[in-house]
């Protein structure tokens, strides 16, 4: 049980404290509302929520990731740069996987509405 203490204290760190993980939650409940509208098949379900999931990991490697550079290497350095440049790109093209599966997705549930 201590476990999923440290997990939930972990996730709510992550909400707290980056901004990009606040866009994700906004992001998160859009597209949930969005699938309870429009009539999904489970498959359609499962790659959302791979989706979501692959860019919340991601976030969440990204800031762990950062919070322990910024640990062991309080001052500049051109790899502690690097190591946070490609976390950071790991989110990046988690997002834009994302984006694109749920084009797939949406688009033609929106299409077929008009």
């Amino acid at each position: 049980m201590a476990s999923f203490g440290f997990a939930f204290k972990g996730l709510a760190t992550l909400i707290r404290t980056q901004p990009n993980a606040r866009i994700h939650v906004l992001a998160t409940v859009i597209v949930v509302i969005a699938g309870c509208y429009f009539p999904l098949q489970p498959s359609e379900w499962l790659w959302l929520i791979g989706a979501m999931a692959g860019v919340w990991i991601t976030e969440a490697i990204n800031t762990a990731l950062e919070f322990l550079t910024d640990l062991v290497s309080p001052d500049y350095h051109p790899l502690a740069g690097h190591a946070k440049d490609v976390a950071a790109a790991a989110v990046l093209l988690a997002a834009i996987t994302a984006v694109l599966i749920g084009l797939i997705i949406f688009v033609p549930h929106i299409s077929a509405v008009q």
